[in-house]
């Protein structure tokens, strides 16, 4: 984006995000000076993630007052995705409605999201339930749909219900290689590499030839289980075999050799998939950095990560955030602090997790007002705060036991709510014996008025 339509989407986040009326936020939305068009309404709802009851008034303003712009397919999406992330499962299917009033048929990845929060929520069978129940909505399943909701069980680690599902419905869909692929990947997430080996023994028996995704998956299979010596052999036995290992096959033993501390050795192969002529990726660079901040040095890392700049590799966000962490966990707190200056000159900013790395080792370190300091300035690079950033802070208002502290914690605990995080009962109770103890009653009888109502908020509400 420019940087004139970023400065419009900052200003117009700013102004939703501020609004305490309805009406007023209304009147400014539906100006005739603002230009809506799908971009900056997606980009918008993106910055307003972390307040999700703001991202789906923001929505509805534009879907019920605008004489003349309508969302998108993909807006709509995003809408569902915010209202099924606070389980808001009435508003998740009015949108689907609302798309085939509009004549925007709802895509297999409508379905995905939903069936992806379905089982973020702990509801396998609902998930396979809205899959099921796709050609209603106007949506017929295919094989891609299929493995993408074998996907959806399997990375949430629901891998008996995916095995299961699949065994029953891989005839009808004719299930394919990527399907195969999926349900080992998933066995190997919960470490059962014997069933992921299983799997791909039998895809070979339905006469499906294993790709190099197949074997990487089994490769970082053995890594993750901490089978390293197994995990070695199957690298030796792919080059054996003169398959075409690729960049991802070097980053997977660069990462799963260092992080049992097998340094040496992971920088080894490291140098030899330059050698080889695969160039390493901006992935690649990021396990070798993580490697060496874990089991070796940050100085190390910091070496890495310049060399990285000079070969002109452009580091993301997950590159600075292992600094990052790294400079933190060494105390080095105003380097780190420097290389937060350093994305916010890389057109990367610091997102929400950079935020939350910081916040937490000044509070663990007892500068809890340096915390606080980042948390206030976060809203204003549009980076709204996530459930783990106010925990990270509400727990550290305990750690003093001041009367103030536990005032700010109760503070932040009327905006968790605000913005769509519900608290559980312990987070409550503890903030209320706090604000008794330091003589906060009139405000802990606050507290206690707001756990009343949200004890009685339909279950859909609760996060």
């Amino acid at each position: 984006m420019s940087t004139a339509a970023t400065a419009t989407t900052s200003a117009l986040t700013n102004l939703i995000l501020k609004s305490t009326n309805r009406q007023s936020l209304i009147k400014s939305l539906i100006c005739p000076t603002i230009h809506w068009t799908p971009l900056l309404v997606n980009t918008i709802l993106k910055h307003l993630w972390n307040h999700g009851p703001k991202a789906l008034q923001f929505f509805d303003i534009l879907l019920q007052n605008h004489p003349t712009y309508v969302h998108s397919a993909s807006s709509f999406d995003h809408a569902i995705d915010v209202a099924a992330r606070l389980r808001d499962y009435a508003t998740v299917f009015t949108l689907l409605h609302r798309m085939r009033s509009l004549r925007l048929h709802p895509t297999p990845k409508t379905f995905a999201i939903i069936a992806e929060r379905y089982v973020a929520a702990g509801k396998p069978d609902k998930a396979l339930k809205i899959f099921l129940s796709m050609h209603q909505h106007g949506c017929f399943q295919d094989l891609r749909s299929f493995n993408t909701i074998l996907d959806v069980l399997c990375k949430a680690k629901r891998v008996e219900k995916a095995w299961n599902f699949f065994k029953i419905l891989r005839g009808r869909f004719q299930a394919d290689v990527v399907s195969y692929n999926t349900i080992a990947n998933g066995w190997c997430l919960i470490r059962r590499t014997n069933k992921a080996l299983d799997t791909l023994k039998e895809m070979v028996e339905k006469g499906l030839s294993p790709n190099l995704t197949s074997y990487n998956i089994m490769l970082k299979g053995y890594f993750r289980a901490g089978q390293i010596e197994e995990g070695w052999k199957f690298f030796l036995e792919m080059k054996k075999r003169r398959c075409e290992i690729d960049v991802v096959t070097y980053t997977t033993v660069v990462h799963g050799l260092g992080v049992v501390g097998e340094v040496k050795r992971a920088r080894k192969v490291f140098d030899e998939m330059v050698d080889k002529g695969v160039l390493p990726s901006v992935a690649t660079y990021n396990a070798l950095i993580q490697v060496l901040c874990k089991k070796d040095s940050v100085e190390n890392a910091i070496s890495v990560f310049e060399e990285m700049l000079r070969k002109g590799y452009v580091p993301n966000s997950i590159t600075f955030n292992v600094v990052i962490r790294g400079l933190c966990h060494k105390e080095q707190m105003e380097k780190a602090m420097e290389y937060m200056d350093m994305m916010r000159g890389n057109d990367c900013g610091p997102n929400v997790q950079t935020y939350n790395i910081v916040i937490r080792y000044f509070c663990d370190a007892g500068e809890i007002e340096k915390g606080l300091e980042l948390f206030e300035k976060m809203s204003s690079e549009n980076c709204l705060p996530n459930l783990d950033t106010y925990n990270i802070l509400i727990s550290s208002m305990f750690v003093r036991k001041k009367s103030d502290d536990m005032v700010v914690a109760g503070k932040l605990l009327i905006e968790m709510v605000d913005r769509g995080f519900m608290p559980r009962r312990l987070t409550f109770n503890r903030i209320l014996d706090g604000l008794f103890l330091t003589g906060n009653q009139g405000f802990a009888k606050e507290i206690l008025r707001l756990q009343t109502k949200c004890s009685r908020l339909p279950r859909q509400f609760k996060l």
